[in-house]
């Protein structure tokens, strides 16, 4: 069954060994800010889903309370309705019965409601934090956004408004594939909250980041594919005639 489950260790111990070949490779590049962020939200995720996932008893006994106080004090409406004297008239048997009709109904409102708060809370919480992932995912979009493949080879061809590009093909194909690597680790966490949750909200907007991660990671893989086309080219010693922006 276990191969069946994703486990937060082994997303956090990805992340993690991503964030040290990231550091490896560019020491000295913001994409390693984001690797560590990420690696610490995946420790956070694990923490977040444990505590999400572990019975409220304090307010379950306090729902259950009010339930009780409800019912005890409709218990006593209605003992106060016999022993206020005999009810004479249709009119009045239907006041009464409309009268209880609605106690009825708000105190099953009002147990509905009560039972159902320690969920609306899960959701709440699981929702915040799928928010902070997609957040993630757009920040990681970030910073492949002005890595075009065909600067690496042809420099001299930047205007004076280009990005400042200074890694080499090899380096802008690893950069590339480390932010897909991010990307996949991003929606690993967020299945994880689907793997926990069967509410249709929260199951919605996994979707939705899985959705726009894989737009992004496509993105990237062209990218990464154009680059091997290059490197092809250069081998074959025909050069490349695009230009940089």
């Amino acid at each position: 069954m276990e191969a069946r489950r994703l486990e937060a260790s082994g997303i956090i111990a990805t992340a993690e060994g991503l964030a040290a070949r990231i550091t490896d490779r560019f020491p000295d590049r913001g994409i390693t800010v984001v690797a560590d962020d990420l690696a610490e939200l995946s420790r956070e995720t694990e923490a977040r889903l444990a505590q999400s996932t572990r019975p409220n008893w304090g307010l379950r006994a306090l729902a259950g309370a009010l339930i009780v106080l409800g019912l005890v004090v409709v218990a006593l409406a209605v003992s106060q309705v016999r022993h206020d004297g005999d009810i004479v008239g249709l009119d009045e048997w239907l006041s009464v019965i409309q009268n209880g009709i609605q106690d009825v109904v708000f105190l099953g409102i009002a147990v509905a409601f009560l039972l159902t708060i320690e969920a609306r809370l899960r959701r709440r919480t699981m929702l915040a934090a799928l928010h902070e992932l997609r957040s993630v995912a757009h920040v990681i979009d970030m910073h492949q956004l002005t890595k075009d493949p065909d600067s690496a080879r042809r420099p001299d061809l930047a205007t004076e408004h280009s990005p400042t590009r200074t890694l080499d093909r090899f380096e802008l194909s690893r950069y590339l594939d480390y932010c897909s690597e991010m990307l996949s680790v991003t929606t690993k966490l967020a299945a994880l909250y689907a793997q926990e949750s069967d509410d249709p909200l929260v199951l919605g907007a996994v979707r939705e980041i899985e959705g726009m991660a894989g737009a992004l990671s496509s993105k990237i893989w062209q990218k990464i594919m154009i680059i091997d086309v290059l490197e092809d080219a250069a081998l074959d010693g025909h050069p490349s005639t695009h230009g940089a922006t």
